[in-house]
This record gives structure tokens, sequence and C-alpha cells, in this order.
């Protein structure tokens, strides 16, 4: 079995963009990861585009990678179309990761795009009402609000009414963990604080404003614990890379080649909802150090997901950079900082929480971000 190397990266600024297309995006990111390691169409032999909304905004139900691509010189070749929600990029890598191992091909691409930003903000939000069983909506919205329901708003709070339901979802995962742990609001403001200033070095950013914690804690509601900044938004963007076979190297004098040690993608599984040992972040994460050979003491940063701010304190818990409950104070005592014991979300991505965003496209910041460091 081969190894595999990220070679070349490229990343769109994100935003806002009424302007852009899919294919504009894309044509941005692809040529910049073609640039980075200096190849040309003819030598990438597979490619895997990751997208979730397009066919729901735009009508583009199928084929978007071939469409997208094909103006790029990318034709004649395998294109894979994939979603899987925000997991799309990093499942993009996963596939082109293994097919590069199995030898189908020595170089590929891996590409996120989403253009989310529309006029009709109805249908904007509506592409969410798609990210569970549409056969049995309402009995799953309500398993997921019940998880948040032994932990009450404090009184006098005023709540967003015109918000994505995402939110109120989020929002439960949320108080249930403080309900069972002690994690507080103002350890999610710290973490919300620290990414908003993170992403104030990133020109890529769609937020370029570093925040305090009162300032997080002082903004207005969106549904409790979460304010505003703790909330992710929606964007346009779009981020690539080529994976390469060690065998490829030779030819890319110059460049600095990334090997990806791991990467495994699995889905959750029925359990009670305090079974916090068997998430689906950390069940995947213990696989992802077992094929790599490492374990997370062996970890000097990292990028995970953050939906919302408490996200990034769960996965801290998943990851087994702090022990179960104590994701909270983690973030409290300064480790996940710039300069901490264990920085967390670095880069910083051109996005600060993001499942309402271009969710394939930040899903491939985390590795192409840090391939560039």
């Amino acid at each position: 079995m081969t190894d595999a190397y990220i070679a070349g990266i490229g990343i769109t600024k994100f935003g806002r963009f009424p302007d852009e297309s899919v294919k504009s995006l894309t044509s941005k990111a692809v040529c910049a990861a073609m640039r980075d390691c200096a190849i040309n169409p003819e030598r990438i032999k597979a490619a895997f585009f990751a997208n979730t909304v397009q066919g729901a905004l735009e009508g583009q139900l199928m084929v978007r990678g071939q469409i997208a691509l094909r103006p790029l010189g990318l034709e004649g070749i395998p294109i894979i179309n994939v979603e899987n929600a925000c997991a799309s990029s990093a499942t993009a890598l996963n596939l082109a990761l293994n097919y590069i191992r199995a030898g189908s091909a020595d170089v590929v691409l891996a590409v996120g795009v989403d253009k989310m930003v529309v006029p009709d903000k109805k249908l904007m939000f509506s592409i969410f009402d798609g990210a569970w069983d549409v056969h049995d909506a309402a009995v799953g919205m309500q398993r997921l609000l019940s998880l948040g329901e032994s932990l009450s708003a404090p009184s006098g709070i005023q709540e967003q009414t015109n918000r994505s339901f995402f939110m109120d979802v989020y929002a439960a995962f949320a108080k249930a963990h403080m309900a069972e742990f002690g994690t507080t609001q103002r350890q999610l403001a710290i973490a919300s604080a620290k990414n908003h200033t993170h992403s104030s070095l990133n020109p890529l950013a769609q937020y370029q404003k570093p925040m305090s914690v009162e300032e997080v804690l002082n903004s207005p509601t969106i549904v409790w614990p979460y304010t505003l900044p703790m909330c992710a938004p929606v964007s346009d963007g779009a981020a690539a890379a080529v994976i390469c076979a060690e065998s490829v190297l030779k030819e890319l004098p110059g460049v600095r080649p990334v090997k990806i040690l791991s990467s495994h993608v699995t889905t959750g599984i029925e359990r009670p909802p305090t079974e916090f040992r068997n998430h689906i972040g950390h069940l995947a994460a213990k696989e992802a150090y077992e094929k790599a050979s490492v374990g997370p003491d062996e970890i000097s940063f990292a990028e995970v997901h953050d939906a919302t701010a408490f996200a990034e304190i769960q996965q801290i818990e998943n990851l087994m950079f702090a022990p179960l409950g104590d994701g909270g104070a983690f973030v409290e005592s300064g480790s996940s900082s710039l300069g901490g014991r264990l920085p967390i979300n670095t880069s910083p991505r051109p996005q600060v929480f993001s499942p309402f965003r271009s969710t394939p496209a930040t899903g491939w910041n985390f590795p192409s971000n840090n391939s560039s460091e």
C-alpha cells in the first residue's frame, strides 16, 4: 500500500458573494491548488467533488463535479460526486486517499465547494430540513430537542424568532452537556472569542474582527446558551487539494508535501444521549489514532468541527485532549489558544463556526490550511 501526500492546496476567500457561482469558486480553488504544486490538469487522474446544496438552490441535481471541472481541463477521468453533509469534504479526502492507496491513480484531486448565499432566504435555510429523516421529521426533531430539557434558559432572555431550527438542536446538545458536567455559557464565549480572534489573522476568513469574551456574551441571543458570535453563518467558498502517491514526489521539486497518516469516516450509532463515550466523534478519533499509530498526547495542534462554540468543546473531549466533561475547563485555561498547550482551530481557517456555511469547503480547510503551515 502506497503512502499518500497533500502536494498542493487552494482556498478561496469565504463570505457572501452574490456574483460568484459554484463553477467560479471551484475554478479559483482548483487552479490555485494546481499552481501550488506545479501540476497541470492532464496529470490528474481522478477527482472527488464535494458539494451539498447546489441541487437544492440551483437545480444542478446531478453531475455537479463534471460540470464544474470540465472548463478547467479535467475531463476523461473518473469524477465522483460526494455528499455527506458537514463531512462531505472530509469524505472526499478519505476517498482520494484510499483511491491512491489502492493503486487506482497516482494523482487525485479533492474539492469542496458550496454557494449557499442566495436572495431567497427561505429557500436558503430550507436546505437544512433535509439533514435528517424527512419521513419521520417531527419525531426526529422532538428527540433531538428533548436532549436540552434538563436545563432551562435564565428568565428574561430574549431569543431570536427568525433562526434556523438547527440552532435549537445545537443548543439542546450544549444544554445536555452543561447539565451533565457543569459546562458554562462563559466557557462557550471563551471558545468563540478565541476563534474570532484567530480568524482576524487570516485574510481569507469571513470574519475579520477580534472579539472579547464580554463582547460575545453581550451580543444578541439566538437561542440560549448561544449568542450571535457563537453561531455559524452561511457562506460561499471553496477549497481544493492535490493528493499524490509517494512515487510522484520526484516530479515536484520545491513542493513541501504533507503525508496523510490517517483518515477515518464513520457513522453514528443508537445510544443513550448521555453515553458520551459512544459519540460518533470519539469513535472516529479512536480509529484514526490507531490507523496513524499516534495518540492524543502526540498532537501539537488540531482543527475541529465548530458548528457552534459548544462543538469545539465537545470535540476536544471526543479527541481525548481533555477528559470527558473537562473540555470547557480546557478552553477556559487558555490551552486551546495560540501559544497554549494544544492550540485548537489555529489556522485559522476562513470561517469561524461552520455548519451554516459552505459546508464541504470549510471541511476541506482543516487539512488544506494546515498543510501550508
